[in-house]
């Protein structure tokens, strides 16, 4: 399942993650739900894996290229897209009914978070898991003061929930501990936290572009590890419902 094209810094880590979840679930046809899933970047080799992904996600361009996509890869009868929001996720989807949910980007553009993470636990069966991907507060912190924007960066540094103001494209970012708190009060327990691109965007493009193998592996190598892991511009979480 991990192919070429998933390879990235973008997404390494989580599909490392992603995939020795599948590994100890072998020979299991999963129920997947990818909140915010878009045009089907995990929906779609999930599907090619063998599994049943529902797409959830508000734009209806995204899911009608998720559609065309699972067709072309010839898994449009195991991915089914839904039109909605994170926000509205408790009405769509039956109550423990899903083996693993991803919630990727999602979090941080919610009107509130809290009760999408409580859907996201009642969706789950007792024992499935959630991949959960979050903007890093630091990593905003930094790139606006290397940049020169050391106002924005003590706008974000000092917010409460990591936000520049009303014109911020995110409503909240995070570091490991918030999101953690958050999943663990839902009634998650949480077993793993990556940080995602670690370096991949403090990097001179020539650097990145020229040794993408190593770069992946330099990410893979840090990615659990403090205090790189928390400079991380996505934090990756993974947690479960206890059985």
């Amino acid at each position: 399942m991990e192919q070429t094209r998933t390879l990235t810094p973008r997404t390494a880590v989580i599909w490392s993650v992603l995939r020795a979840e599948l590994d100890r679930r072998a020979g299991t046809q999963l129920t997947v739900l990818d909140v915010g899933g878009g045009t089907g970047g995990f929906a779609v080799p999930l599907a090619e894996a063998g599994h049943r992904v529902t797409v959830v996600d508000a734009s209806p361009d995204a899911l009608a290229a998720l559609t065309r996509r699972a067709a072309e890869a010839g898994v449009a009868d195991r991915v089914r897209a839904v039109q909605g929001d994170g926000d509205a996720l408790a009405g769509l989807v039956e109550p423990a009914t899903v083996d693993l949910v991803l919630c990727h980007s999602v979090l941080e553009v919610v009107d509130d978070p809290a009760p999408v993470v409580a859907a996201l636990v009642a969706a789950l069966r007792p024992g499935g898991a959630a991949s959960v991907l979050v903007a890093g507060r630091a990593a905003a912190v930094l790139t606006r003061a290397m940049n020169g924007h050391l106002d924005v960066a003590a706008a974000l540094a000092a917010d409460p929930d990591g936000s520049a103001g009303p014109r911020d494209t995110l409503r909240r970012r995070y570091d490991a501990e918030g999101v953690a708190a958050l999943l663990t009060a839902a009634g998650l327990a949480v077993e793993e936290i990556h940080g995602v691109r670690v370096l991949a965007d403090l990097l001179p493009a020539a650097v990145a572009d020229g040794q993408p193998a190593a770069l992946v592996e330099l990410e893979r190598a840090l990615a659990a590890r403090p205090p790189y892991r928390d400079l991380a511009a996505q934090l990756h979480l993974f947690a479960r419902r206890p059985a």
